[in-house]
């Protein structure tokens, strides 16, 4: 399995972001991660797709070692530092893949600058508020409402159960223990992950309807994701054209690091 190149910087206006990249053969594929999760945050999936494709991992403004300036932050804002990101590894054109807030950016970036996106994946993730979106289950809510108030161990360990379900819980202790000490190892502080949160809350209305996305999109969802409503799945493949749904039981908003040989088959055949 091919490893990652040293990091590198990007630059989307004065904020400097981190990247890293594996695979030298390929298409290349754009990684746009979550709320307060860097790089580092997808589990092993990724890699496993880097002898077929070029590998683009990096790390959102607030988080890792991108810079994080003052917030609020937005998803326009966000995107536009996908599209730096892309411009720094010389990518006019790249499939993209975003999860959860993520999701959002990619969506963005989609409506945006169709012209330098292959295939869209959208995992974990939903339709903007403004738009119908079901509203996050009331388990995932609780948690992002005390997350702020408890100490920091009790509250990582919080985010974490809650976004690797049930599952993952009962039968994969040992996975809920590394997600958790990556975590610890890779939490921003309180205030950037503020700025990030704040996007995801005002992500209203994309720039223009979701039905213009032309880029053909796999919406991927863990069937049981406490963080964002399963269901928000379903309205994005029925709202977006030439959009197909898969979902993976029982599985929670971590589904890529929960099931990373799964996620890795589903991008590799939509991708190929």
């Amino acid at each position: 399995m091919s490893t990652l190149l040293p990091p590198s910087r990007a630059r989307s206006g004065d904020v400097r972001l981190a990247y890293e990249a594996a695979g030298e053969a390929g298409d290349v594929v754009l990684f746009i991660h979550g709320l307060a999760y860097d790089r580092a945050g997808w589990g092993p999936g990724p890699l496993l797709l880097a002898d077929e494709f070029r590998i683009v991992l990096f790390d959102n403004r607030g988080v890792g070692e991108s810079d994080a300036p003052p917030g609020p932050y937005s998803v326009p804002q966000m995107a536009e530092d996908a599209v730096a990101v892309l411009d720094a590894v010389g990518a006019e054109r790249a499939h993209v893949v975003g999860v959860s807030l993520g999701g959002y950016v990619a969506q963005e970036l989609a409506v945006t600058r169709p012209e330098r996106v292959d295939k869209l994946v959208l995992l974990s993730t939903a339709v903007a508020a403004g738009e119908g979106a079901l509203p996050m289950p009331e388990r995932g809510l609780d948690g992002l409402t005390r997350f702020p108030q408890l100490p920091r161990e009790e509250g990582l360990r919080l985010l974490v159960e809650n976004s690797l379900g049930d599952h993952a819980v009962r039968e994969r202790p040992e996975l809920v223990d590394e997600v958790y000490r990556y975590r610890l190892d890779h939490a921003p502080p309180l205030e950037a992950w503020a700025a990030q949160a704040a996007a995801g809350a005002g992500f209203q209305h994309t720039s223009r309807p979701i039905e213009e996305i032309g880029a053909p999109t796999l919406v991927l969802h863990g069937g049981a994701d406490a963080i964002v409503d399963p269901r928000n799945g379903e309205l994005l493949a029925q709202r977006i054209p030439n959009a197909r749904l898969e979902t993976f039981p029982d599985r929670g908003h971590l589904a890529m690091w929960q099931e990373p040989e799964w996620f890795a088959s589903q991008l590799r055949e939509f991708l190929a």
